[in-house]
């Protein structure tokens, strides 16, 4: 393989910014100058306007050219000094000048504005079109009905315009015609350049996205024209490295005079320099076919009434257009291929015969080249055989040079899902339908742009950066499956078991299953089924972690049974659209009126399999604000919780590690070895792959089960992310083995074996810039594994409504004198008045059962208040919405729907630390509900809370869990966002 002797070939070129440098300069405004008879006789034949509009129209091309029109030379001069036009086009005769006084006085006026003859017939034109070329006319055409007329007119006189510098910026290939003749430059360029727009279109069902096909558009050839020989060899040697083929005439000018062989003369100078090159010798004398081959070029007779198939054929068979035919020496076809995926699987399938059949003579760079994949055509043209490289060595490079093009151009890019071209290897992120993904696959998409624009796998080659592969189902499946089955969600039932049931009992659409089909014929690996609501992850509004996500073994060995399970993840996540929660969360944030719609994403699990379980090595949310800064940490320096397995720990409120990403070491919760035995994560989330029962347990669970850490201590990653506690010298040892297993992380977070705070800086940064917001960051890692490298997986990312601080509040010391209850830790900025309710959970120690029953006795006096129209303050211990009833309330969002403010406590009977990370934190401070941290472990007299004053207030309901109190007076809550200061007070209590 010989180097490229072009532009370096980079990842980078591959990408699509390059095809909006092409065709910087376009015709946008023409001139007609015609005298009322021409202008009858061409509106007889079809308005130029409409039929260039329409030509443009039909073969997907934007902006066609405005015409004005006008009568008479006078008023073309008087136009043009008054107005910019980008091309002139006149008649022979306009009235009170002819064309070539007409063309002499543009010139005078703009010296570079095209002036474009156009003639009924050649006969009594003076001077003599043929003779030469006419002063102060710059092109010479006769007039054609021919509806592609005009666009090749056109686009001619842009491809002159723009030639030079799309060459240099893409390497765009250059077609030159050589004619002398006005008669047939006017049949054969419409005939070229309908050529080169079909098989430009051709090639755009191979394209990725729309933006993707209008850009390609801009990459196809330029078409030059020469009328001479001297011109001809001009424009072949300046544009020799982009030249893919010439069409020329046999007879022209030469040196001033016509030469019958200066057809023959130009293509033996260019068949010496170019041996492969295509071309084609058209000429009225049969004669001249034996000429033509022993060149060798290909022969075409002007008179042959085939002349138009000819050409075509010309095309398809020697300048790429058309099916890649492969064939034996012998000439004989053995295959085809029509798309580039297509000719990378059979090219390795081919004999090595042909092989060598199709290198040797340049097809292959020839057939890329006609896709307008440039670069990739530009490289294989350098392969030659030799005895250096044999063909089985250069096969596999071509192979491989082809597949990396095809995966670098679909990297960080969605692109449509096609049954018949989809390649899991190189396509990770695709779409079935036209409607909406949502807003966590818009999210996803974002990340992928991110991670294609920036480079982030180059950035941090310790730890690659990516996104899972991924299948979007957009809201055209949703809206499909409620039509198919006729469901109107105004009649549903309320209990979300009865909604379930009612959606699996339906049927999935078709058209959606024939999709998905051949989708896991090639994704054999664990699958997640997540939700991607409309409303989901949108600005302020995430309604995170309120829908369902399902996981999937995907290992069993019928394919249909894997289906089944597909199709009911994809329904039970569109039952949740009516579940209680969203509905009651859509209706606290007046989204209810909004239009319903669920986008589906089916994505790649990250993680290995372990025995009989799957799952990541490390899981965690990053937020590029931290509600709770430490000691030398700021709020812009961003918090992560950690957790081994997968990400459930976290986003549900159980024991993770906390660490802000500049300040790995610093972990306020693993200060001493009680700390780390205390606050360690004990519990992790893993896939079972094995067992499984002819219906999977579509609970909220998902299939996954929660495991010991000690259960598990010969897993790989449960050995590398723990320490041992050595019991009888009360210490914990990173390495060795033997004690208590306790998840420190410390070989990432003290020993750096993979740069992950570092990573999580820069993704923070990136998603804090493109959305103009703090963001929320859900990744899961993969750890080193033999040959294999650790790998961040990019999940999701979402916006959060941090630091939203607009008028300082000012707390006075007659307010502080009235409060019951003082944080140091307050969420929100602001005043809330007009609360008397306050549902206070009197449950002081951690009880599983009791905490669950206290969830349930919330849920009904929140129905209660809801209906009565009474917000109120919610008062607890522990982390709030956490699953895990020992570190909390393992509330639901429809258990307290309708909160004012929620005030955490932190108790020596909860050992939980503050509420971060979690999606029912999440969704809390996005909504702006005023959250107080009350830390009661402390001393500090910014922390109370005067449960003694509570007791003696009319209370509803006063229960063993859970009281209601109702306040005659009504509560004012005061949060100042710059200090973090909030308190809750009211004239019922008296001055303390």
């Amino acid at each position: 393989m010989q180097p490229s002797q072009s532009r370096d070939f980079t990842p980078q070129d591959s990408t699509f910014k390059i095809f909006h440098e092409l065709m910087p300069r376009r015709i946008r405004e023409i001139l007609l100058v015609l005298s009322p008879f021409d202008a009858f006789i061409m509106e007889e034949d079809g308005s130029l306007a409409t039929r260039i509009a329409t030509e443009y129209k039909g073969l997907n091309l934007s902006n066609p050219p405005r015409m004005t029109q006008v009568k008479s030379a006078a008023d073309a001069l008087k136009a043009i000094r008054s107005h910019r036009y980008d091309l002139v086009i006149t008649m022979p005769q306009v009235g009170d000048m002819d064309c070539v006084a007409l063309g002499a006085e543009i010139k005078k006026i703009q010296s570079r504005l095209p002036v474009v003859l156009l003639a009924h017939r050649l006969s009594g034109l003076i001077p003599d079109p043929e003779q030469g070329r006419i002063k102060g006319i710059d092109h010479f055409f006769l007039w054609s009905p021919n509806p592609a007329f005009l666009l090749a007119l056109v686009k001619s006189l842009e491809d002159r315009l723009n030639v030079d510098s799309d060459t240099r910026a893409a390497m765009v290939r250059v077609l030159i015609l050589v004619e002398d003749s006005p008669r047939y430059r006017s049949i054969l360029l419409p005939l070229i350049y309908r050529e080169v727009v079909q098989q430009t279109q051709a090639v755009l069902n191979e394209t990725i996205n729309v933006d993707h096909r209008l850009l390609k558009m801009r990459a196809r050839p330029k078409v030059l024209v020469a009328e001479s020989y001297e011109q001809a060899l001009s424009l072949y040697h300046r544009y020799q490295s982009y030249v893919f083929g010439i069409i020329s005439d046999t007879r022209f000018r030469k040196k001033g005079q016509l030469d019958d062989t200066a057809g023959i003369s130009l293509f033996n100078h260019v068949r010496q320099e170019i041996p492969d090159l295509p071309l084609l010798l058209l000429s009225a004398e049969p004669a001249n076919r034996d000429r033509a081959l022993g060149i060798p070029a290909v022969f075409l007779d002007k008179n042959d009434p085939d002349l138009v198939a000819g050409i075509h054929q010309f095309f398809l068979t020697h300048l790429g257009f058309g099916d890649f035919v492969f064939r034996l020496p012998d000439n004989s076809e053995i295959d085809r291929a029509d798309t580039l995926a297509v000719f990378e699987k059979k090219l390795a399938q081919i004999p090595e015969e042909s092989f060598i059949f199709h290198a040797r003579r340049n097809h292959f760079s020839n057939w890329i080249m006609a896709r307008s994949e440039i670069e990739l055509a530009s490289r294989l043209h350098t392969i030659r055989l030799d005895d250096s490289a044999p063909p089985a060595e250069l096969r596999r490079q071509t192979i491989a040079m082809i597949h990396e093009v095809r995966r670098i151009r679909q990297q960080g890019v969605v692109g449509r899902f096609s049954p018949t071209d989809y390649d899991a290897q190189i396509m990770d992120f695709v779409k079935i339908g036209t409607g909406s993904m949502g807003g966590k696959a818009l999210g996803l998409a974002f990340l992928a742009s991110g991670q294609r624009h920036r480079r982030l796998i180059a950035d941090f080659p310790g730890l690659p950066v990516s996104i899972p592969r991924t299948l979007v189902v957009t809201t055209d499946g949703f809206d499909s499956f409620i039509d198919h089955n006729h469901l109107d969600p105004h009649s549903l039932p309320k209990d979300d078991a009865a909604i379930a049931a009612i959606f699996l009992a339906a049927e999935m659409p078709l058209w959606l299953i024939d999709q998905l089909v051949p989708f896991l014929a090639q994704n054999r690996e664990p699958l997640t089924v997540r939700s991607s609501s409309i409303l989901e992850d949108a600005h302020f509004r995430p309604f995170a972690g309120l829908y369902s996500t399902y996981m999937l073994p995907n290992n069993q060995s019928d394919p249909e049974q894997r289906l089944g399970y597909l199709i009911n993840a994809i329904k039970l996540v569109y039952a949740s659209t009516y579940f209680a929660g969203p509905q009651a969360f859509a209706r606290s944030t007046h989204s209810s009126g909004r239009q319903e719609g669920m986008a589906v994403i089916i994505q790649a699990l990250t993680g290995r399999r372990h025995g009989d379980f799957f799952y990541p090595a490390v899981s965690g949310v990053a937020r590029s604000y931290n509600y709770y800064p430490l000691g030398e940490m700021t709020p812009d320096d961003g918090i992560v919780n950690l957790a081994l397995g997968f990400g459930k720990t976290v986003v549900e409120g159980e024991q993770s590690l906390r660490f802000s990403p500049p300040y790995p070491e610093h972990l306020p919760q693993f200060s001493t070895v009680d700390d780390m035995l205390a606050n360690g994560q004990r519990f992790f989330y893993a896939l079972k792959m094995v067992d499984y029962p002819e219906t999977l347990a579509f609970s909220r669970t998902a299939n996954l089960e929660r495991r010991e850490i000690d259960a598990a201590a010969g897993d790989k990653p449960v050995a590398m992310l723990t320490s041992s506690y050595l019991a009888d010298e009360h210490r914990i040892r990173d390495s060795g083995s033997g004690g208590l297993r306790v998840v420190t992380f410390a070989r990432i977070l003290k020993h750096q074996m993979i740069p992950l705070p570092e990573v999580l800086t820069e993704l923070l940064e990136i998603g804090r810039q493109g959305m103009g917001s703090a963001v929320e960051i859900e990744f899961a890692v993969d750890l080193p594994d033999g040959k294999d490298r650790a790998r961040c997986h990019l999940l999701q990312i979402r916006p959060v409504a941090a630091g939203s601080i607009n008028a300082p509040v000012r707390i006075t010391d007659r307010e502080r004198a009235q409060a019951f209850c003082s944080s140091s830790q307050a969420l929100g900025n602001g005043e809330f008045r007009d609360i008397k309710d306050i549902i206070l959970v009197t449950l002081l120690e951690a009880d599983g059962p009791s905490a669950k029953e206290t969830a349930r006795e919330i849920g009904r006096i929140n129905s209660t208040l809801i209906t009565e129209k009474r917000p109120y303050i919610l008062i607890g211990p522990g982390r709030w919405g956490s699953a895990d009833p020992w570190l909390g309330i393992p509330v639901q969002w429809e258990d307290i729907s309708g909160v004012s403010a929620i005030v955490e406590c932190l108790l020596a009977g909860f050992n939980a630390d503050a509420s971060q990370g979690s999606h029912f934190f999440q969704n809390i401070t996005a909504m702006g509900i005023p959250y107080l941290t009350v830390n009661e472990l402390t001393d500090r007299s910014e922390d109370f809370l005067n449960r003694e004053w509570l007791a003696g207030r009319p209370a509803p309901i006063r229960g063993k869990l859970v009281s209601h109190i109702r306040l005659n007076a009504p509560i004012t809550i005061k949060i100042d966002g710059h200090t973090g200061q909030g308190i809750l007070f009211t004239r019922e209590m008296k001055k303390r």
